[in-house]
């Protein structure tokens, strides 16, 4: 990531692709930065700020092309390929990830599925069967993975870690609830459920007080 671009511009960019995605499914083919602030509740001030860190791609008096916008962002952030995952734990999140049928469609393509629970090797998610994770170092010496989704319980992670850095697996979409010390080489992005939960829990709260 350049120095330059701040996490939270990063963060961003998935939302300016889904709404830009969403006028492409509306027939609107251009929109100015005030119209895309009002949907996406920030300031016109805000979006022309964030789009230019990357390039000028806006025209006064004109605004945005949609379409030339939403593949500007998707090369920005690298869709514009196929990555190949894997999940490592077939337990009830790492199911319900391999269901969702729309991160296919954004170029994710799960591959495979492991598991050290012999009750859930052999059980097939959308063609997919959980294979058991002894067999997860050959797999990667065999096939081409790019990322790697922990699911399972963090007592288990450092089962597996030594294997995906053996293995130069380059990116880890960690559930796990665990930091991870990695190579730099290894891009990890870690996902805290219950984070999001009890930042939920605090407006909620804090809500409430202002009402008092």
């Amino acid at each position: 990531m350049d120095k330059d671009i701040s996490i939270a511009v990063i963060k961003r960019l998935p939302r300016y692709y889904r709404y830009l995605g969403d006028l492409l499914e509306h027939g609107i083919t251009r929109i100015s930065s005030n119209d895309l602030a009002r949907r996406m509740n920030l300031t016109a001030s805000q979006i022309r700020q964030d789009l230019n860190k990357f390039g000028c791609f806006g025209q006064q008096g004109y605004g945005y092309n949609v379409e030339l916008l939403y593949d500007e962002i998707k090369s920005i952030l690298g869709l514009q390929r196929t990555y190949n995952l894997i999940i490592i734990g077939g337990g009830n999140l790492g199911q319900t990830l391999a269901n969702y049928s729309n991160f296919q469609k954004r170029g994710f393509k799960f591959t495979a599925i492991f598991d050290k629970n012999p009750r859930l090797i052999g059980i097939k998610i959308r063609g997919l069967e959980i294979m058991d994770i002894s067999g997860l170092d050959a797999y990667l010496k065999n096939n081409s993975v790019d990322i790697a989704v922990l699911a399972l319980p963090k007592a288990n992670v450092s089962e597996v870690l030594p294997t995906l850095i053996r293995n130069n697996i380059s990116g880890i979409w960690n559930f796990s609830h665990v930091d991870l010390k990695t190579p730099d080489s290894i891009t990890v992005e870690n996902v805290h459920l219950t984070d999001s939960l009890l930042t939920l829990s605090y407006r909620l709260s804090r809500n409430g007080k202002d009402s008092l």
